[in-house]
């Protein structure tokens, strides 16, 4: 197991490199960001000392080494769009926002869908089955922004019961309910459609091992039959879900930007946006970095939870 685990960080530090190596070049195919910080009528020696004061006179290579080396030590640099604050405090501040909202909704989308998905397998060809099957093909047709868009209008706009915006005070007891609130809108919106997928694929594996031999002897054995299905179907069934849910995750805490622009929510999502707009670069590189290292880590929890999941499973050899 840790020769697994040190292959797969050598492979994870080997993929920030190609990564961090692509949006550094794309992000500088963009254009120029003196261009968006200056006046048309700055004279020419005034834009060359600005450009000269954050390094973009340098050439390519001289700018990318300097970066990593940096990021290597923890330090991004400063933004250009805003000049007086560190990169790695707006980025952290502006990440806590976005884990808040998408580890929530993975916990809740993973709780509806077991249930669901166990019940709609237990209860086979019956009403409990069918709504689930129904339900899964909503959720799973549902764009995102289009279900956001829809609570908003239901339960912000006409029932008046939540809002619609923001991320609410957040200080004090009160605060603390109003940020709540806040959430209930965006975690429904990024759960709905991670229910329906996930319950899909609980049903499944839960089917097949339903039917499995070792399931009717632990029957024929006397076993309580809510044993049965929730320690020894469930967590043998438990493998494709959870490979569906680290890709999830993944998908969820970088790609929540749709979800945090229909909610004006002030995550990382809203800062890469405003970021590519300005041509940020030193932001945009830095949230990516972020991005990588945090779905190369996820990536490798969910392959060692295989191994405590199911026995059978070593990481010896690879």
């Amino acid at each position: 197991m840790q020769r697994y685990i040190l292959i797969r960080l050598l492979q994870g530090v080997f993929l920030l490199i190609v990564i961090s190596s692509i949006v550094f070049v794309l992000s500088r195919l963009s254009g120029d960001p003196i261009e968006l910080m200056v006046p048309l009528e700055t004279p020419d020696e005034v834009v060359e000392s600005i450009r000269e004061y954050w390094g973009l006179d340098e050439p390519w290579h001289i700018q990318y080494w300097n970066f990593m080396s940096n990021a290597a030590q923890g330090n991004f640099g400063q933004s250009f769009k805003w000049p007086e604050q560190d990169i790695m405090g707006l980025i952290s501040a502006r990440l806590v926002a976005s884990l808040q909202v998408t580890l929530t909704a993975l916990f809740l989308a993973s709780l509806i869908a077991m249930v669901l998905g166990v019940l709609a397998a237990v209860k086979r060809d019956t009403p409990w089955d069918y709504g689930g099957k129904v339900f899964a093909l909503l959720g799973q047709s549902a764009p995102s922004f289009w279900t956001g868009l829809m609570l908003m209008w239901v339960f912000g706009v006409e029932l008046e019961f939540l809002p619609v915006a923001g991320r609410g005070e957040g200080e004090g007891l009160g605060g603390v309910g109003d940020e709540l609130k806040h959430m209930v809108l965006p975690v429904a919106t990024l759960s709905a459609f991670q229910v329906a997928a996930m319950m899909r694929l609980v049903r499944s594996s839960m089917l097949d091992t339903l039917d499995s031999e070792y399931v009717k002897l632990a029957r024929i054995k006397g076993i309580p039959e809510w044993k049965v299905v929730w320690k020894h179907c469930l967590r043998n069934a438990a493998i494709t879900p959870l490979t569906y849910f680290g890709l999830t995750a993944g998908v969820l805490i970088t790609g929540s930007v749709i979800v945090e622009t229909v909610f004006a929510w002030p995550g990382i999502g809203q800062l890469i946006i405003t970021s590519i707009e300005a041509r940020d670069f030193q932001v945009v590189q830095a949230t990516t970095l972020v991005f990588a290292v945090l779905i190369i880590l996820l990536n490798l929890m969910v392959d060692i939870t295989y191994a405590f999941i199911d026995p059978r499973i070593r990481y010896g050899t690879v």
